[in-house]
């Protein structure tokens, strides 16, 4: 009996965040082999490849790695504030709305 993946392909799903709050998500069908990205390049035809930082399943990926069956992927943008810098920023601003 014939592989799931080999008769219909690779379900994929491709999510970005190009802004705070904006989610795209697109779900593929793609041939066995393809890599991560032939996943990118096929849900965003226009995004450049270059500098982007693609992960599966929330860890880090190179684009030349290749999908397995139900993979999601994941583009990731940098982060503008450090994360302990955000929290001192939010700590400091509650401690003066605290005071009389």
């Amino acid at each position: 009996m014939a592989n799931a993946e080999t008769v219909t392909g690779l379900l994929i799903e491709v999510a970005y965040s190009p802004a705070a709050g904006v989610v795209n998500r697109v779900e593929l069908c793609l041939p066995a082999g393809s890599t991560v990205a032939d996943a990118v390049c096929s849900a965003f035809p226009g995004l450049a490849l270059e500098g982007l930082v693609p992960g599966v399943w929330g860890k880090q990926r190179a684009l030349s790695d290749t999908l397995r069956d139900q993979d999601r992927v994941e583009i990731y943008r940098p982060l503008r504030v450090d994360p302990k810098e955000a929290r001192r920023q939010r700590y400091q601003s509650h401690r003066a709305k605290a005071k009389p």
